[in-house]
């Protein structure tokens, strides 16, 4: 007779929340604060006594740590999440500096790398479709014959915050670290499609790269995605071949690549070969069905769905926060009562209206300050204090709420086949003595 498979904490709670109070932390029903008795198993599964727990939710395990591991060319302590496509996180407490690094910024692929080029500047795009002029254009001449503008500017997975989805959804398990907010310099694409001669049937562009799919298959883009021309047109999405004052690494795209800020990250082609401007809404690989879609009304967590109605493109990511000062699991000394808290916010389309930090699981909130955009679509760095009321496990929640009113939720909301926009508050789990 084969073996019972034991399962994780986080499948009880998925399965049963109730029975898994009970089992868990020996406390049955929803009522708020532990149990008699379970506080030693809160102490052990969190590391150390919980601080107030009277005041932990039922049915809330504590917040663990990811494993990381080396990689090539970055700072230590990415999160390696798939070798082909080479798919790699960054730890919030990596994301500490106002400009993200490039080294700290993660990666995500959606086919095998191209080789290197020796020459990045004889490397040429296509601009053609639904134009009066095709262009032809190298990466030298489009620093040549172009006004190139710097911004600073959030890219994001659409995918980030799939993690915390339950039931676990299609895709890489992000947490909160798919996202980076570096300096690009390059060319509008506006300005582009402008000398191209944008006709009155432009609708959509569709993007390609000379990436191919893990298959190795030459005839077929790993990826082809594309934006409504109101979104190409704007200012702030370039073409860029630079990135934090250095050329564009190859790693993130070099020599050129779009850069399509607040949007998900798929429609910043890496490796640009080509913009397609089509007279209807691009249908590459990568687009339809439920890639990069979110269903316009609630999907039963773990429903099959084929996308082929009720559901939309993801466009605008949505309001999310991040605590960078400290990483989940940091230990504090005996006796310290206040923390000085870091971080940053963004909202894709939206600005950042307020963010709120909470230690004691929710019961109260404080108001963080927020230092000013330096262009629309930089991320908004955070700073403040909150008190620590006694020692042992204590856990630090963020939310953010944008200048539309939309809020982070305390737990994974909008259950989707491949978990796109999921953005509920983090939590970081800090112990002190």
């Amino acid at each position: 007779m084969a073996a019972k498979k034991e399962r994780t904490v986080e499948e009880l709670y998925r399965d049963d929340p109730e029975r898994a109070d009970a089992e868990v932390f020996g406390r049955r029903g929803r009522e708020r604060g532990l149990a008699a008795g379970s506080e030693r198993a809160m102490a052990a599964a969190a590391g150390g006594r919980v601080a107030r727990p009277e005041t932990v939710p039922a049915g809330l395990v504590p917040r663990g740590v990811a494993p990381t591991c080396p990689l090539a060319g970055k700072t230590p302590g990415l999160i390696l999440l798939q070798e082909t496509p080479l798919v790699a996180e960054t730890p919030e407490h990596l994301l500490d500096d106002e400009t993200t690094p490039t080294g700290r910024f993660f990666l995500r692929n959606n086919g095998l790398a191209p080789p290197a080029l020796a020459d990045p500047d004889a490397h040429a795009f296509v601009v053609d479709g639904e134009v009066h002029a095709p262009l032809r254009l190298t990466v030298g001449e489009l620093k040549s014959r172009f006004r190139a503008v710097t911004y600073r500017l959030q890219m994001e997975c659409g995918g980030n915050g799939r993690a915390f989805h339950m039931p676990a959804a299609r895709g890489n398990p992000w947490g909160n670290g798919a996202i980076g907010c570096a300096e690009w310099t390059g060319v509008p694409l506006a300005d582009v499609l402008a000398t191209a001669g944008l006709k009155d049937t432009a609708v959509h562009t569709g993007h390609y790269g000379f990436d191919r799919p893990a298959t190795g298959d030459p005839a077929r883009p790993s990826i082809s995605r594309g934006v409504p021309i109101a979104k190409a047109m704007e200012r702030h999405t370039l073409v860029a071949f630079a990135m934090n004052g250095e050329p564009l690494p190859h790693a993130h795209g070099g020599p050129v690549r779009l850069v399509v800020p607040g949007w998900p990250g798929s429609v910043s082609h890496k490796w640009l070969t080509r913009i397609w401007v089509r007279d209807r809404v691009h249908d590459g690989p990568g687009m339809g069905g439920t890639s990069y879609r979110v269903p316009t009304v609630p999907v039963p967590p773990g429903a099959e769905a084929d996308g082929r109605s009720g559901f939309v493109d993801l466009a605008s990511m949505p309001v999310r926060s991040i605590l960078t000062s400290h990483a989940s699991g940091t230990r504090l000394p005996a006796g310290r009562s206040s923390l000085h808290l870091r971080g940053a916010a963004w909202a894709g389309e939206n600005d950042i209206g307020i963010v709120e930090v909470s230690a004691d699981f929710g019961l109260s909130w404080t108001a963080m300050r927020l230092s000013p955009a330096r262009n629309r679509y930089d991320w908004r760095r955070w700073s403040g204090a909150i008190r620590l009321v006694g020692e042992g496990y204590h856990e630090i929640w963020t939310r953010a709420t944008d200048t539309a009113g939309n809020v982070q939720p305390l737990r994974a909301a909008g259950w989707n086949p491949q978990g796109y926009g999921c953005n509920a508050i983090q939590r970081v789990a800090v112990l002190v003595g």
